[in-house]
């Protein structure tokens, strides 16, 4: 499978917070930029964001 990867906008050009995102019909792929052959996380869309509104209340 191709995914195709972006890099979240909260990343940063000096190589800390390195997201990338692919979007699937039903979920999203989430990896290190850093490591792209690494792992990678599969998360259904509500997961996702459920996540995501975790991460903005923090």
């Amino acid at each position: 499978m191709n995914l195709v990867w972006r890099k979240a906008s909260r990343s940063s050009a000096q190589g800390g917070d390195c997201v990338e995102l692919a979007s699937l019909t039903a979920s999203v792929a989430v990896r290190d930029s850093k490591d792209p052959e690494g792992p990678k996380l599969m998360l259904g869309r509500d997961t996702f964001r459920a996540l995501l509104a975790d991460l903005k209340r923090s």
